[in-house]
């Protein structure tokens, strides 16, 4: 095993550990799916990393989004989604109180403009961990599946951008459509595990 292998292993241990710490810092728990899943961190963080793609947060974003990580609500359809990850500087370091805004349409394809349905932010822990539970949001016309997320270190400049799933068909006619952006998912229990990990543009 070569140097390169071995740090990526540490790393990909240590994130794993962080992770399962979470609820500490976030106030929920991780369920044991998400683990049994082995998701490996997205994109792999080494040193001088190229940090997380910007992209256009779209016409749909609202301010002062609920501080809160789990967005599921009664009546919401579709299946459950662990989104969990950790905000980290191009030099693979944790970004403690990081915030995380996220936003997406719900079983139907639709934003809701009035209310604050699929909409939350929280702020990362101390490893800089994160982790929403939310709905796996629709296809609607002229976009593939995806997540709004936008991420801002303590004082520092704010990422906007945006998720996908994989082996989604509309993938490939999706004008946005990034595969760096691209998350880790894994079937878990009825729902999906999914994983991200921003990397900013900070030392």
């Amino acid at each position: 095993m070569d140097g390169d292998d071995q740090t990526r292993r540490r790393f990909l241990a240590a994130s794993v550990a962080a992770a399962a710490g979470m609820g500490t810092g976030l106030g929920v728990g991780l369920p044991q799916e998400v683990f049994g899943q082995a998701l490996a961190p997205t994109p792999e963080c080494r040193d001088a990393d190229e940090p997380t793609p910007r992209q256009t947060e779209g016409p749909f974003y609202k301010p002062r989004s609920p501080q809160r990580a789990d967005l599921r609500e009664p009546g919401l359809s579709g299946p459950d989604v662990e989104l969990v990850g950790r905000v980290l500087t191009r030099a693979c370091k944790p970004v403690p109180g990081a915030l995380v805004d996220l936003w997406h349409c719900d079983g139907n394809g639709d934003y809701d403009q009035r209310g604050d349905r699929c909409r939350g932010h929280l702020f990362a822990d101390g490893s800089g961990g994160y982790l929403f539970r939310t709905i796996r949001p629709a296809l609607y016309p002229g976009r593939t599946r995806h997540f709004h997320v936008k991420v801002q270190a303590p004082r520092g400049r704010i990422l906007t951008t945006q998720l996908y799933f994989p082996d989604e068909p509309q993938n490939a006619r999706d004008g946005l459509f990034r595969r760096d952006l691209l998350m880790r998912v894994s079937a878990a229990g009825s729902g999906h595990a999914a994983r991200f990990d921003f990397v900013l543009d900070i030392a």
